[in-house]
């Protein structure tokens, strides 16, 4: 059974998302503020931090559904070995849940994937978040 709630999947998935778009800063240092845009991956953008200190809060069981929801959208679980890959997320826990994960290319992609295999849908989830 699914420990962590789709809303919460939904919100590290938008906010990943976010944290994926970033890019390099194209303008140099003194460069008018005119120039800065949303993508652009600063020092003082709070997407990580704020995805990161999200992630953190979540107890270790939410933690570990979250892990297993990404697992089984990359394909290293089947939707139907839920509580498995649950468990495995708990027992293989040896590093923070957020760094593990923003250390994923595509985790928002996997995350939707995961739910989509559930049979969660993502679009709902996500209602009200963006």
């Amino acid at each position: 059974m699914l420990e962590i709630s789709p809303k919460k999947v939904a919100q590290v998935i938008v906010r990943a998302r976010e944290f994926d778009a970033k890019v390099a800063r194209w303008d140099g240092p003194g460069d008018s503020k005119e120039s800065d845009t949303i993508l652009e991956s600063r020092t003082s953008d709070a997407t990580e931090q704020e995805l990161r200190a999200f992630i953190e809060g979540l107890n270790d069981d939410e933690k570990a559904s979250l892990v297993a929801i990404m697992w089984i959208g990359r394909d290293t679980f089947d939707a139907d070995d839920l509580a498995e890959a649950i468990e495995t997320a708990k027992h293989e826990a040896n590093a923070p849940t957020e760094d593990y994960l923003l250390g994923i290319p595509l985790l928002s992609d996997y995350l939707e994937d995961g739910l989509d295999s559930l049979g969660i849908s993502v679009e709902d989830a996500e209602k009200g978040i963006l």
